[in-house]
C-alpha cells in the first residue's frame, strides 16, 4: 500500500470555463504566434493554502488542456518576509497536487537587473521620480475615488537628480522608508492605482538568493507584469482583487511589449471556505503564537496541513472542479470539500478495526485458550483489494457507547438479553455486566452462537445490530487525534468586531490515548496510508508516528454533512 493509489485518473471531459474559453479563442485567432504559456507566481513568505490550490489547478490545468506550458515563478521581491523553507514547501505541495513545471522554475529576482535598468530608463524619460516623503504622507496625498490627489513636492525633480538619488538608494546611502521611486502618471486619474504608484522601496535585509547585492526592491505592480513579459507568459491568470490593478499591469508591460507579443491578464474568483481564514498574515500569526502545530497542522487550510490530515490530491482537485471558476466572489461550504474527501477515501481507504473508547467484553462460553483468524475485506469498494486476517479470542474490546443497560427503543446495539453481530464474526448475546464502585461498567459478559460465524450456514441468521471490535489479547495501543473545524463561526472574516483568535474552536483537536487497534493497522501504519476505522471514520498515520508510539489523525468522520444539507 503506497501513495500511488492517490494518482490522478484521466479527467472526464467537461465544458470550458470562461478562462479556458478566452484561452481557446486566443489560440484559434493565432495570438502570440499560437503559443500558450501560463505561470503560477507564489510569494515565498508562507505555505500554500487551499486557495492557492485553486490557482494552481487553473494555471497548470489550462496549460495541460491546451498543450501549453506553465512556469513556476517565485515572487521574491520582499526579503524581509521570505525564507528558503517556504520555497521548498511550495515546490513539494505543487508536486503533491500532481503538477510539474519541468525546467521552468524562475524567480522575480532573476529579473532584478532588467527591472532596475527599466526603472533607470523610465527615470531618464521623465516617467519616474524619487520621492522623499514618508509612506504616511504619500497615502494622505492620494486623494479619494471622487477627489484628485495632490502632487508630491518632489515630482518636479530633474531626470538627472532622480537618477543620482536612485543609484544612491541602491548603494545603501539612505535609510529604509526615507525615499521611494514612484511612477509619474496622473494624480487626478479616476483609477487610484494610477496616482503615481511606488515602483521601488529601500530594503536592507539580505535576500535569500541575491544576498546584499540590492538595497532597493521592486513593488509587485512593477515587477509582476514585467516578469511575465521577460518569461514569455501569454496569459497571466489571477484572482479578482487584481482587476483594478490590470490597467497598471498593462501600463508597465507596454514599456516593453510591442504588437507581436503582450501578456494578457485574466481574473477569476478566489476560493473562500466556511469556518476558515485564508489570510496568510493570520495563518502566520497562528503559527508564530503556537496556536497550531506549525504550518502543516491538520486543522490549517494549508495544502501541507490537509496532506498531513489525510486529504488526497484527487479529492482537492475534484472539489475545485466542482466549485468552478466565475467572476463572482462566493463563500464555499467546507462540507462540500469534506464530501469530496470522503467520497475519494471511500474508494481507496483500507478497512480496519479500532476501538476509541474501549470496554472489555468477555465471551463466557468461548474457550479461554482458543484463537481464530477471521477474514476481513480490505475494501469492499475494490473487489481486487483482497483480505487480511484478524485475530478473534475470548476477550474483546468494544466501544463503550455501543452498550447500554437501559436502552431506549430502536437501540440496535448491545444491551442485556439483546443480540448483535460482531463484524466479520459471531452473533453474541449479553448476559450480564461487572461494575466498579462508582457504577462504571468494567466488563460485559456475553455468550456466542458458534454456528453464526461469517461464512458458516448459521451466519445467515439476521440481527439488527453489528459492532466493531478488537481482540484484547492482540490489541495494539495507539493515540488518535480527532480534528474538527478550526473556527467556531461560519465566516470568521466577517467578524470584524472581534479578534479572529477569539473565534477559534476550543474543541478543534481532541487527543485520545489508549485506543485499541487491530494488529493489521499497526503493521501498515505508514505515512501516506489511508484507513477507514470501521463505523468511526477515515484516519491516517501522523508524521510523529513511530514503532514505539502510533499516532493517527482523523481525516474526516463517516457522516456526510454535505449530503444532509442538500436534502433539506
Amino acid at each position: 500500500m503506497t501513495e500511488e493509489k492517490d494518482m490522478q485518473p484521466a479527467a472526464e471531459p467537461r465544458g470550458l470555463n470562461f478562462v479556458e474559453q478566452i484561452v481557446a479563442d486566443d489560440l484559434r485567432e493565432g495570438k502570440n504566434g499560437g503559443r500558450l504559456n501560463t505561470r503560477f507566481p507564489p510569494e515565498p513568505n508562507g505555505y500554500l493554502h487551499i486557495g492557492h490550490a485553486k490557482a494552481i489547478c487553473m494555471d497548470f490545468g489550462v496549460a495541460e488542456r491546451f498543450g501549453g506550458t506553465c512556469n513556476l515563478r517565485f515572487d521574491d521581491t520582499n526579503p524581509v518576509k521570505e525564507d528558503v523553507e517556504y520555497v521548498d514547501a511550495i515546490r513539494d505541495d505543487i508536486h503533491w497536487l500532481g503538477f510539474d513545471w519541468g525546467n521552468r522554475e524562475y524567480y522575480a529576482s532573476d529579473y532584478f537587473p532588467q527591472l532596475f535598468d527599466l526603472a533607470c530608463r523610465m527615470i531618464r524619460e521623465g516617467k519616474a521620480y524619487v520621492d522623499d516623503q514618508s509612506s504616511e504622507e504619500i497615502a494622505r496625498q492620494k486623494g479619494t475615488p471622487t477627489e484628485p490627489g495632490q502632487e508630491s513636492p518632489f515630482r518636479s525633480r530633474t531626470p538627472e537628480e532622480n537618477l543620482d538619488l536612485f543609484m544612491r538608494m541602491n548603494a545603501g546611502e539612505f535609510d529604509e522608508g526615507s525615499r521611494v521611486l514612484r511612477a509619474k502618471i496622473d494624480m487626478a486619474s479616476p483609477n487610484m492605482h494610477f496616482r503615481d504608484p511606488i515602483m521601488y522601496r529601500i530594503i536592507k535585509t539580505p535576500h535569500h538568493r541575491t544576498g546584499d547585492k540590492w538595497k532597493v526592491y521592486p513593488m509587485y505592480d512593477f515587477a509582476h507584469g514585467q516578469s511575465d513579459y521577460f518569461e514569455g507568459v501569454t496569459h497571466s491568470i489571477c484572482t479578482l482583487e487584481f482587476v483594478v490593478h490590470r490597467p497598471l499591469y498593462e501600463y508597465f508591460v507596454k514599456e516593453l511589449a510591442d504588437e507581436s507579443y503582450c501578456p494578457r491578464q485574466i481574473e477569476f474568483n478566489r476560493l473562500n471556505l466556511t469556518y476558515t481564514v485564508m489570510s496568510k498574515r493570520k495563518l502566520l500569526q497562528l503559527v508564530k503564537e503556537g496556536l497550531v502545530d506549525g504550518w502543516d497542522d491538520p486543522r490549517m487550510p494549508t495544502i501541507s496541513g490537509m496532506r498531513r490530515r489525510g486529504y488526497t490530491p484527487r479529492s482537492i482537485r475534484n472539489f475545485i472542479d466542482k466549485i468552478g471558476y466565475t467572476k463572482y466572489e462566493a463563500l464555499n461550504s467546507v462540507s462540500l470539500l469534506e464530501h469530496a474527501v470522503r467520497d475519494d477515501l471511500n474508494a481507496i481507504a483500507t478497512r480496519g478495526m479500532a476501538v476509541i473508547n474501549p470496554v472489555k467484553l468477555i465471551i463466557t462460553n468461548y474457550p479461554e485458550d482458543k484463537e481464530e483468524m477471521l477474514s476481513m475485506d480490505n475494501n469492499p469498494e475494490q473487489p481486487d483489494s483482497g483480505t487480511h486476517s484478524m485475530p478473534f479470542s475470548r476477550e474483546l474490546y468494544i466501544e463503550r457507547e455501543d452498550f447500554m443497560e437501559n436502552p431506549p427503543k430502536k437501540f440496535f446495539r448491545l444491551a442485556p438479553d439483546q443480540e448483535v453481530r460482531l463484524k466479520g464474526g459471531y452473533i453474541i448475546k449479553c448476559t450480564g455486566v461487572k461494575k466498579a464502585g462508582d457504577g462504571t461498567i468494567e466488563e460485559i459478559y456475553c455468550t456466542y452462537d458458534p454456528d453464526t460465524r461469517s461464512g458458516l450456514p448459521g451466519s445467515m441468521r439476521k440481527v439488527k445490530g453489528t459492532l466493531h471490535w478488537v481482540s484484547a489479547r492482540h490489541a495494539v495501543d495507539a493515540t488518535v487525534k480527532l480534528y474538527d473545524r478550526l473556527f467556531n463561526v461560519e465566516n470568521p472574516a466577517a467578524e470584524t468586531e472581534r479578534d479572529f483568535r477569539e473565534l477559534l474552536n476550543p474543541d478543534s483537536l481532541i487527543t485520545v490515548e489508549g485506543v485499541k487497534i487491530e494488529p493489521f493497522l499497526a503493521e501498515n501504519a505508514r505515512p501516506g496510508e489511508h484507513f477507514q476505522f470501521q463505523r468511526i471514520g477515515y484516519f491516517t498515520p501522523d508524521r510523529s508516528s513511530s514503532s514505539g508510539r502510533l499516532v493517527f489523525n482523523r481525516t474526516i468522520a463517516l457522516k456526510d454533512s454535505w449530503e444532509k444539507e442538500q436534502k433539506k
